[in-house]
């Protein structure tokens, strides 16, 4: 029988990786910061996005059309690390990380993709 602190542990490990990520463009530096419940998905769909032509920042898109997609980067900044409550929901957690993130890389402008809010 699988006592309570495994099936925590379990928990855990069954979870996908959540936290910050960047995807940069190596020729002229800029960024783009986000944040998701599931970085490698979020990797995938932007993939999957740009490669269609159909992201939704249009600048982002401009320039991946422009430098291809060897010139990009998808990269975990920082990793929300997970709770022991299986119902704990992490969406405020990481919208408040992603705001500690924006304020730290300030990718607006000349240096990133983000929009100011």
């Amino acid at each position: 029988m699988i006592d309570k602190k495994e099936l925590k542990k379990l928990y855990k490990q069954t979870l996908p990786p959540m936290g910050i990520y960047r995807i940069k463009n190596l020729v002229n530096g800029k960024i783009f910061i986000g944040s998701s419940l599931n970085l490698h998905g979020k990797s995938n769909s932007f993939k999957f996005q740009l490669r269609s032509g159909v992201h939704v920042n249009s600048e982002l898109q401009k320039d991946f059309n422009q430098f291809g997609e060897d010139n990009f980067v998808f990269e975990i900044v920082d990793l929300l690390e997970p709770k022991d409550d299986p119902e704990y929901d992490y969406r405020e957690d990481l919208k408040v990380f992603l705001e500690l993130w924006m304020e730290k890389l300030q990718p607006y402008e000349e240096i990133g993709y983000n929009k100011r809010k």
